[in-house]
């Protein structure tokens, strides 16, 4: 573990441009992210929750509950909605 309260687990960029890094926060607490060549990116945290933005201003944040708040992907008058209770999310790509 280092001072910064994780260790790697794994981390690198593929020949896309697409980057990702895991992390190991001890007591089987883990995250990682995908940084993507078109802008877009995901976060699993340590806590359950994950964030993932399209790259073109379409986000979509899901609570380790499962409450599920998504904006800017323009979709009826004000381009946001919000659910509860629990949803899959979607497996990020690293293409």
């Amino acid at each position: 573990m280092s001072n910064k309260g994780y260790s790697y687990k794994s981390h690198g960029t593929n020949s896309s441009g697409n980057h990702y890094c895991a992390r190991d926060y001890g007591n089987n607490s883990n995250s990682y992210h995908y940084s993507n060549a078109d802008g877009s990116y995901y976060y699993s945290n340590p806590n359950g929750s994950t964030y993932h933005n399209n790259g073109a201003g379409g986000s979509t944040y899901t609570s380790p509950s499962g409450y599920r708040h998504s904006s800017g992907y323009g979709s009826g008058s004000s381009g946001s909605s919000s659910s509860s209770g629990s949803s899959s999310s979607g497996s990020a790509s690293s293409k």
